[in-house]
């Protein structure tokens, strides 16, 4: 903890300037003079800089491996309120650096559930719905006029079952602001708005290890979540550093993607400041197929191409993995060529078979239609955007990937399937409710969640800057919860004995092009060498992690209009007998291997094809988190997801490093564009 203090001093100032600056905007009623709501969301200011930070100890240009999680949720979102979760900012950071928590519910004495994370994180960011975050505040301070209405009783769950939601969104989801919870003009909800914003930022800004051990790194932010009918369009804002928008923007502001991304380029992007920012798309899986669907339907050629790029520069990164579900891939898609991966079916909390949902086509479902469609899924949007550069000379999908939790009970990171105490506050408290196969409003229940993944990032240093460049070139990894470290390099000049030197990073960023970026094709039609290298978990004392089994490498390529290609090849694999569980103990049999590494040509390269390429890494396998709960319940008294019902007790923990593109000079650069 060396320099903390100091890093905490910068903090205070900081905090204070933000306290300050909120105070002023209240005191002078700028927020009411903005009409309608829209208009309240005045632009970073183009003379603000970053409070200025110690350089850190600890850097390397060929850049470390740190781990967070940029989706977490707290009692100032409404969906943890109507949990019981009271936790706020500060105890969701303060659980970030390894400190215990409370969680819902509380005994006689107040004291609720202790939950501790194995290992503290890198980075976090707490991300509270901006929709109704002034609501849910009004609704939860006893001190506010609209304390003891209905919609706010049934948001603390004082009305029982699911109606007490309903009567919430009921009165909020009316397409505007409530006026009875609001004011008049929603005044009373800017101003509350603002106290939460307010908070959520000092929040931040004292964690935010400003020193030279550059311990701790926190990240502004929040979710923006657009959900109509069944289409989840949900996106994590991410600031660069502490310079933002007053207030932040929400799906009751702006009516689609397109309008978000045009406030962020107005409110912080293009305001000449130090303000930055990305939006990163989370649950593709719930989208009906529409979550990599083309926003520009319609629109001239040239129009096109400017919201293509507007996309590629705001969104170059998605949550592959988190608490409801994984969204890689999925088996028998409509339009998906190529053999089925037997390793597409991890952790889906909506199936194709008796509890899921139908298959769209390519251009997914109609509003409010509950299906799975390619474009629900990373590895076909690479395809997709793969399509849209050969058709408009830009990529608007060319994104990375990451890993999150979503959790609800202000726990980032807390990932462990041995000891996971949910994700949705008092909903999941208990092994029952934890093990429960049916949720409301149709949707699973917490028994096909999962304690949720982990965002990798391979950076310089841990701080603001460096972390946020990565994400922007993308030279990131998901992992569905273990912290495997992948590195994946491309050339046409790698060595083959690579994997048995001492330099593999450095030869590869040297002589070769890192996870995330864009390999140009040899004039001379040489096949690229990736080289792939990738370090076990080791885990805890107390809970060891899983040696690996094999390492993937899954090629992806446009076959054209919604149409996908995908080959999966396995380049190395631990030596010995494959790995397995004893499912009456958990325990693992001996085997695997605590480092894989391999250099690998694809043997069907064609430097006429545009294709991506990416990484998984496998564990072997281990016991769920459900299963090793079941296991703690007498054999008499367990659920029926304990058997009986199509939930695996056994998983392959693994990562995903972000896609390398593989293309011609021209396609590279941005090329000629088509009709120019």
């Amino acid at each position: 903890m060396r320099g903390w203090l100091i890093g905490l001093s910068a903090s205070v100032l900081v905090v204070g300037t933000i306290g300050f600056c909120i105070s002023s905007i209240l005191a002078s009623n700028r927020l009411e003079a903005f009409d309608p709501w829209r208009r309240s969301i005045a632009a970073a200011s183009s003379t603000a800089r970053p409070a200025p930070r110690q350089p850190c100890e600890n850097r390397s240009s060929l850049r470390q491996a740190y781990f967070g999680d940029l989706h977490v949720h707290t009692g100032f979102s409404y969906d943890s309120v109507g949990r019981g979760v009271t936790l706020r900012p500060d105890d969701a950071y303060r659980f970030a650096m390894g400190h215990a928590v409370e969680l819902p519910p509380v005994d006689d004495s107040g004291a609720g559930r202790s939950v501790r994370i194995d290992r503290p994180l890198d980075f976090a960011m707490v991300a509270d719905h901006s929709e109704w975050l002034g609501e849910t505040w009004l609704c939860s301070a006893p001190e506010s006029p609209t304390y003891d209405r209905l919609a706010c009783r049934g948001l603390r769950g004082e009305i029982l079952g699911p109606f007490g939601m309903l009567a919430f969104l009921g009165e909020t989801r009316r397409g505007d602001r409530s006026e009875a919870l609001c004011g008049e003009e929603g005044a009373r909800c800017r101003q509350a708005v603002a106290g939460q914003w307010a908070e959520t930022q000092a929040a931040a800004e004292r964690w935010y290890d400003r020193s030279s051990i550059c311990e701790f790194t926190t990240f502004h932010g929040y979710e923006y979540s657009r959900r109509k009918n069944w289409f989840m369009m949900h996106r994590n804002v991410m600031f660069r550093n502490e310079i933002t928008p007053e207030l932040p923007i929400s799906s009751i502001d702006t009516e689609t993607l397109e309008d978000l991304w045009l406030a962020l380029e107005s409110k912080c992007l293009d305001t000449g400041g130090a303000c930055d920012v990305l939006a990163i798309p989370h649950n593709p899986n719930f989208s009906s197929g529409n979550a990599f669907s083309r926003t520009y339907a319609g629109a001239s050629l040239a129009r096109q191409r400017v919201s293509a790029r507007r996309r590629a520069r705001l969104e170059p990164v998605v949550e592959m993995m988190q608490a409801k579900g994984e969204s890689e891939c999925l088996n028998g898609l409509i339009g998906v060529m190529g053999a089925p991966d037997e390793f597409c079916d991890f952790e889906k909390m909506f199936g194709s078979g008796e509890r899921g949902m139908p298959l769209c086509g390519s251009g997914g479902g109609r509003e409010g239609e509950r299906c799975l469609g390619p474009l629900s899924f990373a590895r076909y949007a690479l395809a997709e955007g793969l399509g849209e550069a050969k058709r408009l000379g830009v990529n608007p999908l060319e994104i990375g990937f990451i890993g999150s939790t979503d959790t609800h009970n202000a726990t980032p990171g807390n990932v462990n399937e041995v000891g996971f105490a949910g994700t949705s506050g008092i909903q999941s408290a208990t092994p029952s409710r934890r093990l429960q196969a049916r949720g409301a409003f149709g949707v699973p229940g917490n028994v096909y969640r999962n304690p949720g993944g982990l965002a990798g990032v391979w950076s310089e240093e841990n701080s603001r800057e460096a972390l946020f460049d990565a994400v922007r070139r993308r030279e990131t990894f998901a992992t569905s919860g273990p912290r495997i470290r992948p590195r994946f390099f491309a050339g046409t000049n790698l060595p083959d004995d690579l994997c048995g030197r001492g330099d593999f990073a450095a030869i590869g960023y040297e002589r070769g092009t890192p996870m995330g970026g864009t390999l140009v094709r040899s004039t001379e039609g040489r096949a690229p060498k990736f080289a792939v290298r990738a370090l076990r978990d080791a885990g805890t004392a107390d809970v060891p992690g899983t040696r690996l089994e094999r390492i993937q490498i899954i090629k992806v390529w446009s076959e054209g209009e919604g149409r996908y290609g995908q080959a999966v090849h396995d380049v190395v694999r631990a030596e010995g007998p494959r790995m397995s569980v004893d499912l009456d103990t958990c325990e693992t049999s001996p085997g695997g291997a605590d480092e894989l590494c391999a250099v690998w040509s694809d043997p069907s390269f064609n430097d006429q094809q545009e294709a991506a390429y990416y990484v998984r890494v496998l564990e072997g396998p281990s016991c769920r988190w459900s299963h090793r709960q079941c296991l703690g319940i007498p054999e008499g008294d367990r659920p029926e997801t304990c058997d009986g019902l199509e939930i695996p007790k056994r998983i392959q923990e693994r990562a995903w490093t972000s896609p390398i593109w593989v293309r011609s000079e021209t396609d590279a650069r941005g090329g000629e564009l088509p009709g120019a």
